[in-house]
């Protein structure tokens, strides 16, 4: 099987919130795995459908920790620690470019899981940093909407002359 191409910035679908998923059928299955393909193919550790062009709210994650994949669908931040740690961001959809991002070190994320089951789990360190990472690109923002606007100008600018 083979993922469908990573949509490229400034493609308006990485700016357009994404839909809620409904009920967690065998098609949001199959699209889970595709995204976990891609994601392993980067690779990376975490993706949301949007990077590929598909407009609901379904992302994976695996920080590579030993704790696996985690599916999830229609994520959102319940709480999230004061403590904010930085990590080097980037995205296969504006490639050859990245940027230091401050987030909050851990989270608490409400979501369905791929039973359909709804969860709550405590995400720390990168697999904090990707869940909110993944979850910005649902609510159709990339990492460098949180930088200031001189690094970002810095950035974009940087990019268009990568590719």
């Amino acid at each position: 099987m083979s993922h469908r191409p990573f949509v490229k910035w400034p493609d308006r679908r990485l700016t357009t919130p994404a839909g809620e998923v409904g009920e967690i059928t065998d098609e949001i299955r199959a699209i889970w795995d595709e995204m976990v393909e891609a994601m392993h193919a980067m690779p990376g550790v975490g993706l949301a459908a949007p990077q590929l062009g598909i407009p609901l709210r379904l992302a994976v994650v695996d920080a590579g920790d030993g704790q696996g994949v985690t599916r999830l669908a229609n994520p959102r931040v319940l709480h999230a620690s004061v403590e904010l740690r930085a990590h080097e961001e980037a995205s296969p959809n504006l490639p050859g470019v990245s940027a230091k991002v401050m987030r909050p070190r851990a989270v608490t994320v409400a979501y369905t899981d791929e039973t359909g089951a709804a969860r709550e789990e405590d995400f720390v360190f990168l697999r904090a940093t990707s869940v909110q990472h993944q979850i910005d690109h649902l609510d159709g923002r990339l990492y460098f909407h949180r930088l200031s606007k001189l690094k970002r100008d810095m950035l974009l600018k940087k990019a268009r002359r990568a590719g």
